[in-house]
């Protein structure tokens, strides 16, 4: 039987003026026809996510089923329960990068942070995860660290572009 390796993730880091603008953003919204999307919106603008300890706080807030804001936090591709982290890399595994080598890019950068599609690394510093065009096919392979693009990119290039930042 093979066994399925631990997921490394970022422990929650929420601070009280986090928590605090939450409260008010519940406060504000809980009385409205439909608030829970409002208010799940504006839970992943202060934290950057939704993990299980914001949508506890939005459940105690608001006497909504826990098991209905997961719902909706995993039904819905606009919220994410996964943090990103300060760097947020984006490799491009479109039909132009994909052939022009992508995936040992993105392989690469798997390789070096620890972390898979979706991951963020446990210092919160990278987070990596793969889109289908940044249009920018002419440069294939392309990733983007935040609003940089990288172009024609090989596996040995990646080590050096990490260490900038």
């Amino acid at each position: 039987m093979k066994r399925m390796a631990k997921k490394e993730t970022v422990p929650f880091r929420g601070t009280k003026e986090q928590e605090a603008a939450l409260m008010a953003a519940i406060e504000e919204l809980k009385d409205q026809p439909g608030s829970l999307m409002p208010i799940m919106q504006k839970a992943q603008d202060i934290y950057g996510y939704l993990p299980i300890e914001v949508q506890t706080m939005i459940s105690d807030a608001t006497g909504t089923p826990l098991e209905k804001i997961y719902g909706i936090a995993t039904f819905y591709a606009q919220f994410t329960l996964e943090p990103k982290g300060e760097y947020r890399i984006s490799v491009c595994l479109g039909t132009a990068c994909y052939v022009k080598g992508a995936q040992a890019v993105f392989d690469k950068l798997k390789e070096l942070l620890g972390i898979d599609e979706g991951g963020c690394t446990p210092d919160g510093k990278f987070s990596l995860d793969s889109c289908r065009c940044v249009g920018a096919c002419g440069l294939a392979p392309v990733m983007m660290i935040n609003d940089d693009v990288y172009g024609r990119l090989t596996p040995d290039m990646i080590q050096g572009i990490l260490d900038k930042y």
